[in-house]
């Protein structure tokens, strides 16, 4: 989300959606990015700034402090609307009396983002090591534990956690640019990929969605039981319908990035969105019952260069979740 300030970003993310989440304040600074924040999520693994981007550390850093005050503060926020609300452990009142309590998404940089943007103290990225990309995923899984933990008790609502992955397909390929050309970050199977993030899931025992914006790793999410997939459904073409459908017809849950992240330059209705969303599902044949039981309407990814837009697109994106819960 835009801006600095938790509590305003706060009121937003548990305003106008179906799915309230706590907002990440990049423009805070180190420690409040996607990759910056989870300094305040790792479990003995310190992590410090370097160069203008971040490197693992030893002992307890200033970022680590840092980030875990912004976590802290954007909890505080959270737990303040609620209260503020009269709605701890239940939905808003403008939902209907008796419903179930809408539950809190908490956002993390997925493990394989992280180990692709973040370097060893050699200089590498920690993705070159095996043995530190692992740590991370087990350290990433305990911290996400706990924090989740630590928002369910604070809110009484259940918590999903995201794992943000943008650089996952990358990893996957053995594309992620080496140190040196002759020592190369080597390709990670994709079946390695899943059985981490399936380890993550364990440990955080909570609703797992995957999130990236770019183009749909089939080979991947195909092995990840359990998962909800969140993506830009843009990106979606006539070679992805066999899978999306799979994936949809066994009961997966989709995340479907529609509205824009950026204000577009002519103006968008909820009813040409949805129309893009039921023309999706129209030609994969699938019945149109999935919008009312497996999908949530979201912006394509972050907000946090959209200023006043951010609040508008959530608004949007609720009502073209109400156009889709109304088509036969």
């Amino acid at each position: 989300m835009p801006g600095v300030d938790p509590l305003a970003a706060a009121r937003l993310a548990f305003g106008e959606v179906a799915l309230p989440f706590v907002p990440e304040l990049p423009g805070r600074g180190a420690g409040a990015d996607m990759v910056g924040r989870a300094a305040g999520l790792l479990i003995d693994i310190p992590m410090d700034t370097h160069l203008g981007g971040y490197r693992l550390g030893s002992g307890r850093t200033r970022l680590m402090s840092r980030a875990d005050g912004f976590l802290c503060a954007d909890f505080d926020a959270v737990e303040e609307v609620i209260e503020r609300s009269g709605s701890i452990g239940t939905r808003p009142a403008r939902f209907a009396p008796g419903a179930k309590a809408a539950p809190v998404k908490l956002a993390s940089i997925g493990p394989f983002t992280f180990a692709a943007c973040v370097e060893l103290p050699s200089g590498h990225k920690v993705l070159h090591d095996r043995g530190a990309w692992r740590d991370v995923v087990g350290s990433l899984g305990e911290g996400l534990a706990r924090r989740a933990d630590d928002l369910a008790n604070r809110t009484g609502a259940d918590v999903v956690v995201e794992l943000d992955e943008p650089m996952i397909g990358s990893v996957i390929d053995g594309q992620i640019p080496p140190l040196t050309r002759l020592d190369v970050n080597r390709a990670i199977p994709v079946s390695e990929v899943a059985e981490a993030l399936l380890a993550i899931s364990s440990r955080v025992g909570r609703p797992l969605v995957l999130h990236s914006c770019g183009a749909p790793r089939w080979d991947l999410i195909t092995r990840l039981s359990g998962y909800a997939v969140s993506m830009d459904v843009a990106g979606v073409g006539p070679g992805d319908y066999d899978a999306l459908g799979g994936f949809l017809d066994g009961g997966g849950r989709l995340i479907a990035g529609v509205v824009p992240t950026m204000m577009p330059a002519t103006a968008l209705s909820a009813d040409e969105l949805a129309a893009r969303l039921v023309a999706v599902v129209d030609r994969i044949g699938l019945s149109r019952k999935v919008f009312r039981e497996q999908v949530i309407v979201s912006p394509t990814c972050g907000l946090a260069g959209a200023g006043d837009w951010a609040g508008r697109a959530l608004a949007l994106a609720t009502r073209v979740a109400d156009q889709l819960r109304h088509v036969d």
